[in-house]
């Protein structure tokens, strides 16, 4: 079943379960998403009672008790309800963690286009002097808010297929392009993140999705991988938990320059070689890796397990585009 007709047939539900009384199919076209139609147009209007008595048919086959009857007995025409009594569902008993996971899902349902087309639908019925049932609303006002990337991802992990995106985090300057087999999104801590494979680094990384800049796009095929069984939620929060900087390393900026590394300095000690700067770090290889960007506008003066990998990234660099027969080199 398409994506549009799922919304349509969740939206006719929820009409006909808000209302006590009969709606004629003329009323329900005027008021759920994906039945509009020229009812003066012959063709079109055929086009709407095709699709109706389709929809019918499958909410019947659905189990959904369908009514047929008429609003008075002055009315000729056949309108439809639901009887709530006979589909609302018997109690159901669920512990603390059950009732909580069933309410981020309610949460987060309320914020996709069925929310939306569901309010329309409900204040059309009012303004039509329909009476309806307050209680029956199923609270489709919004209550809470997912990045822009979230509908893209949680596509691409049911297809099971790579994405690619721009990602910024707050020590580099710029967005980087992330080449990722998402296995999942989940909520942390009040932020929406992905987790996956990390098809550049080999490994499996996650990612917060308010610092994904650019749309996801999709690349490769679809089911080219199958996600392991594994808890997303601890993955997060092994990856998004506090990061000890103990390190510290000092660097010889140019004046004027590395205005990335100065936002981030805890100490500017200006010289005449140049301002001298102290930052905290907890991965000297990501640390490094971040520091060869600025090229030679900088100078890693301290520790030495920093300018060593420093150096040695720029020995690979130069050793990449070194023509051949020369012998460039970068000097310790």
């Amino acid at each position: 079943m398409s994506r549009t007709r799922t919304e349509r047939l969740v939206n006719l539900v929820i009409c006909l379960l808000a209302t006590r009384r009969f709606l004629t199919a003329e009323q329900i076209a005027a008021i759920v998403p994906g039945y509009e139609h020229d009812p003066n147009d012959e063709r079109d209007h055929e086009a709407f009672q095709r699709k109706f008595e389709r929809d019918k048919s499958e909410l019947r086959e659905l189990g959904v008790p369908l009514e047929m009857g008429t609003a008075s007995i002055f009315d000729n025409e056949q309108g439809y309800r639901i009887a709530r009594r006979e589909y609302a569902l018997p109690d159901i008993p669920l512990a603390p963690d059950e009732a909580a996971a069933v309410g981020i899902a309610a949460r987060l349902w309320q914020q996709t286009g069925l929310a939306a087309a569901a309010s329309s639908g409900l204040a059309k019925l009012r303004a039509g002097g329909i009476d309806v049932d307050p209680h029956a609303t199923l609270g489709v006002e919004a209550v809470v808010t997912v990045d822009p990337a979230f509908e893209p991802l949680t596509a691409a992990v049911r297809d099971r297929q790579g994405v690619s995106f721009s990602y910024e985090v707050p020590e580099r300057d710029g967005a980087g392009v992330r080449r990722l087999q998402p296995w999942g999104v989940v909520c942390w801590r009040g932020r929406w993140y992905v987790v996956g494979h990390d098809l550049d680094r080999d490994a499996e990384r996650c990612f917060r999705l308010s610092r994904i800049v650019s749309g996801v796009r999709r690349i490769g095929r679809r089911g080219a991988y199958e996600p392991p069984k594994t808890d997303l939620i601890a993955k997060v929060a092994g990856f998004s938990g506090p990061v000890e900087r103990l390190g510290r390393a000092t660097v010889l900026a140019k004046p004027g320059k590395a205005a990335g590394v100065r936002r981030w300095a805890e100490q500017c000690v200006p010289s005449p070689e140049g301002d001298r700067l102290t930052l905290s770090y907890s991965d000297h290889e990501l640390f490094a890796g971040w520091l060869v960007g600025y090229g030679a506008d900088l100078v890693i003066l301290d520790p030495p397990e920093v300018r060593d990998e420093v150096v040695r990234r720029l020995r690979a660099i130069a050793a990449a585009y070194e023509p051949a027969g020369s012998q460039l080199g970068v000097p310790a």
